[in-house]
């Protein structure tokens, strides 16, 4: 009897192993769930370069998935009320995040109050698109290059005023860095958004910035802007008469920018390979590329794992530069 009872608890335990090891494969089975929308969550207001980028991926990829996709933007204090709303979301790959390398690499370096880990609280799904800050300046400013406007702001030090979408981004890190690096005395004006910053330097009030790419095509398109420099390893292919800052004389201000997806931790590996099967195909679409281009980015998708190194790499970089200019964080 003992025998037999051993015997029955040994194939109940191994019956629930079993079905513990479909549980994962029936879920990607059933993923999408009928009914149940997948969000895209965004740390941007709509209409920005980032906003429409993540809702001409979601259009595809609800027609791949066929099911509804929706863009839910979550904007606020520097893309972390967006983070911290997707870490705590179920895990089910209802509710992704579409961020800027920022959220994951920046933030931890340049906010003292940061309410997610970058590597513990999410699972990296794909990248979405490669796109550099660069250097523009106004268009009152009589240059027309980079050892130009160097020149310029020597001439005048303390006086040249250069724009940032506000202390500790992306913006304000180059800022400081391509100071240091040619030895400038520029005035720092932080602003609350890419845009606010923007205006500005369309209407002649700031003289230079770095800014995201989809940003300063844009601005530079009004007449009254100019794009001087990528802030890239390469010349990008949406400006490709534009030279890169090394190109120029100024190294080392090549660190990587992107945007990528993202879903909470502790997904099931199938849905995270569904939907980067997805996302491949969507981010291939002639239609996608020619889009996200448009904007100054290439769009491309990676393996999870591999967007969980690049991730890893750029947080590490990021760190370095942000020590190396010596930003003390906010």
């Amino acid at each position: 009897m003992d025998a037999f009872l051993s015997a029955r608890r040994a194939g109940i335990v191994l019956a629930g192993i079993a079905l513990l090891g479909l549980a994962p494969l029936a879920m990607a089975q059933d993923f999408p769930a009928k009914g149940k929308p997948i969000r895209i969550v965004v740390g941007f207001t709509a209409g920005g370069g980032t906003d429409a980028q993540a809702r001409i991926v979601a259009q595809k990829l609800g027609e791949l998935l066929g099911t509804s996709v929706i863009v839910d933007n979550k904007p606020g204090a520097s893309t972390m009320l967006a983070a911290s709303e997707v870490a705590r979301a179920l895990p089910d790959g209802h509710t992704l995040l579409y961020a800027p390398s920022s959220t994951m690499a920046q933030n931890p370096h340049t906010l003292s109050q940061v309410p997610y880990d970058p590597f513990k609280d999410f699972t990296p799904i794909s990248m979405g698109g490669r796109g550099p800050l660069v250097l523009s300046v106004s268009s009152s400013v009589p240059v027309n290059n980079v050892r130009e406007l160097v020149a310029y702001v020597k001439a005048r030090p303390g006086t040249v005023s250069y724009a940032s979408f506000g202390a500790g981004t992306s913006s304000h890190i180059y800022g400081e860095a391509f100071v240091q690096k040619t030895g400038l005395d520029a005035v720092h004006i932080p602003y609350k958004g890419g845009s606010d910053a923007a205006k500005d330097l369309i209407g002649g009030r700031v003289q230079y910035m770095f800014d995201s790419a989809s940003s300063a095509v844009i601005t530079s398109g009004t007449g009254k802007v100019k794009i001087l420099a990528v802030a890239a390893a390469a010349r990008i292919a949406a400006l490709p008469d534009v030279p890169t800052l090394a190109e120029q004389g100024v190294a080392g201000l090549d660190l990587p920018s992107w945007l990528g997806f993202y879903g909470p931790a502790q997904m099931p590996a199938p849905v995270v390979a569904k939907l980067n099967a997805a996302l491949t195909q969507v981010l291939a679409m002639p239609q996608v590329r020619d889009f996200y281009r448009t904007g100054g980015y290439e769009a491309g998708a990676t393996t999870p794992a591999e967007f969980a190194s690049i991730t890893r790499a750029t947080y590490e970089r990021w760190g370095d530069m942000v020590r190396q200019v010596g930003l003390a964080k906010q």
